[in-house]
């Protein structure tokens, strides 16, 4: 099994720009060589265990208005419009009711990084963030070890 280490997204990333006083952020690292588009597809090719999981989600937050397909863009990545793209990184996420949040995907000298920042709005946002963050860790790893697998 590749070694998915957690570590510090580079300093160099435009997530960084994002990123406020009290909001979350995590990052997670790899070794493999590939564009950041690429490791962006494979990282949203869930599988269907996150895929179920996707569908409780669905079911549990529907009540409350939540997005679970992100707006209509002309680009996305699985459900999370493209923000951002260069060659060496690709943003995608978007601002919803309770929390902003973007997924970042960076290829830098043969290795992929993988951040998630969340900016939540209010108690709503911060409780949902805690409540999803053990399966978002899982999936956020078993994503890169597949991105290393490929």
């Amino acid at each position: 099994m590749p070694k998915v280490t957690e570590t510090e997204l580079p300093a160099t990333s435009q997530l960084h720009g994002y990123v406020n006083a009290n909001d979350f952020m995590d990052c997670f690292v790899v070794n493999a060589d590939m564009p950041a588009r690429r490791a962006a597809e494979i990282i949203t090719d869930f599988p269907g265990w996150a895929r179920f999981l996707l569908v409780i989600r669905r079911i549990v937050t529907a009540p409350f208005g939540l997005s679970n397909d992100g707006p209509v863009a002309d680009d996305k990545l699985g459900p999370f419009p493209v923000d951002q793209e260069t060659d060496e990184e690709i943003i995608a996420g978007f601002n919803d009711r309770h929390l902003n949040f973007r997924v970042c995907v960076r290829s830098v000298e043969g290795q992929i990084f993988l951040a998630t920042w969340v900016h939540p709005h209010n108690w709503g946002g911060k409780l949902y963030l805690n409540v999803i963050l053990p399966a978002h860790i899982m999936i956020a790893r078993n994503a890169l070890a597949r991105v290393a697998a490929a």
